[in-house]
């Protein structure tokens, strides 16, 4: 074979002339997966080490090769290597640079194999990577959060149901519920990884080879667990990545979720919280405004997230077996989500360390609503054996009471109180008290002081 054949395209032989100038344009998906060149090297010579340990090529050649994709890979860190176009993805523009470097041989590398094992081998790689890069980055917010949890146990605001004053909490155990949103994010992607442990090297096009491979040896030697079942399963399966992206569009509402919070914290209406001048934009015509755009960058990127889910589950619902042009798009959906995901935990972690939570107006909000009016309910279940359905109606005549005559629970006297329930002693008095409720919330999980030091020195413990 001549080098100038070895520059035109592998089916150049059977489809003859050249290739529409839109459709080489469309067609290649170069620009997208030369991100997986490492992969790509990795898994090629593995496959040939395989190929010289079952005989299928001489020891002579299986050395010219992994020279020259050595070689190739020296190329692209330096920036040296020239990505074309008209040999569409990353394989073929690899292939036909090994051309250059160790001639005809360079045949040989493709021996056994297809491009729909190699994408598909390379691709699951790639994601094992980012998986891990993933779950380390959601390691450093969950820190972060733990140090702004530690400053505020105490720190007591109102825990909302509806945007509405409902019970007191610590803005200790506030946060630290995003950590457990994310501890089982990193559990999705965990799980993930399980998925992808299984090697599809060595199926080829849809049905195997003819070839004595050794999948097995290529399995370990790749880091996989076991080989794949069955080959047309194999080239078709993209559930790989639907569970990905599903993993990253769910991980992204709970970023968005927070990014709200905060946006809500930080409005006039709230300001339960101050953003650092670092995480803030101006205004274009008003001087004095700080706005959260980070957040509501965060808010607004998990529907780009979904938008990904939804395009890979679109691609596949309708089609048959087995490898179809269709599922190109799978790379460039995957990458974009991964990158953003990615860039959204670093701005999120970012903010975190650039907020103060306005303390005394968290405590002044906390004041408001009749808050611990489920306290008293709870006392007068505990103290004056009533159930808890009497004791709901009872404390609502004191809430009744209390906001007509535009008071609050805690400045209600005992004489007060008696009115409406005879019973009462001074003692009831200490349920109005916002730390003191707080720390009445001893089941696990609740939001007592004790219970968040716990659950702290326990998430420090996961994280080592």
């Amino acid at each position: 074979m001549s080098k100038n054949k070895n520059k035109q395209t592998i089916w150049n032989v059977r489809i003859k002339g050249n290739t529409s100038k839109l459709f080489e344009k469309v067609g290649s998906s170069i620009d997208i997966d030369k991100k997986l060149y490492k992969e790509d090297i990795t898994c090629s010579i593995v496959h040939v080490e395989m190929l010289f340990r079952q005989k299928i090529i001489s020891f002579k050649i299986k050395n010219k090769i992994i020279y020259g994709l050595n070689k190739i890979e020296k190329e692209i860190v330096k920036n040296k290597f020239q990505y074309q176009k008209k040999y569409e993805d990353i394989h073929m523009n690899i292939e036909k640079r090994l051309f250059e470097i160790i001639g005809d041989d360079a045949g040989y590398v493709h021996t056994a194999r297809s491009r729909n094992d190699q994408i598909i081998t390379d691709f699951k790689k790639w994601l094992i990577k980012s998986t891990n890069e993933i779950n380390k980055n959601l390691d450093n917010i969950i820190k972060t959060i733990l140090k702004v949890a530690e400053k505020n146990i105490e720190t007591i605001m109102p825990g909302f149901t509806h945007l509405k004053n409902a019970q007191a909490v610590s803005f200790a155990h506030y946060l630290m519920a995003y950590i457990e949103m994310f501890k089982r994010d990193k559990a999705r992607f965990l799980n993930n990884l399980k998925s992808l442990q299984e090697n599809p090297l060595g199926v080829a096009a849809l049905t195997g080879t003819s070839f004595n491979i050794d999948r097995h040896f290529t399995t370990k030697k790749l880091g996989f667990i076991k080989p794949t079942s069955n080959s047309i399963d194999t080239v078709a399966d993209r559930d790989f990545v639907l569970d990905f992206l599903y993993s990253v569009s769910v991980c992204s509402l709970h970023i968005s979720r927070i990014a709200e919070e905060f946006i809500i914290w930080n409005s006039d209406g709230f300001n339960l919280i101050n953003l650092s001048n670092k995480v803030v934009t101006g205004s274009s015509i008003m001087p004095q405004k700080k706005n959260p755009d980070l957040l509501e960058y965060l808010r607004g990127k998990s529907g780009t997230s979904f938008g990904n889910l939804f395009s890979m589950l679109t691609i596949l619902k309708g089609l048959p077996l087995s490898y179809f042009k269709d599922l190109q798009d799978d790379k460039e959906i995957v990458f974009k989500s991964n990158e953003t995901l990615n860039n959204c935990i670093l701005i999120l972690n970012e903010v975190l360390k650039n907020f103060t939570p306005n303390k005394n107006k968290m405590l002044e909000l906390a004041n408001s609503g009749y808050i611990t009016a489920t306290d008293l309910a709870d006392y007068l279940v505990k103290n004056n054996n009533m159930s808890f359905r009497k004791a709901y109606q009872v404390t609502a005549s004191i809430v009744n009471y209390a906001e007509k005559n535009k008071k609050k629970l805690n400045e209600l006297s005992i004489i007060e109180l008696n009115k409406i329930e005879k019973k009462l002693s001074n003692d009831v008095l200490k349920v109005f008290n916002l730390k003191y409720s707080v720390n009445s919330k001893k089941s696990y999980g609740g939001t007592s002081f004790d219970n968040i030091k716990k659950m702290i020195t326990k998430y420090k413990k996961e994280l080592k």
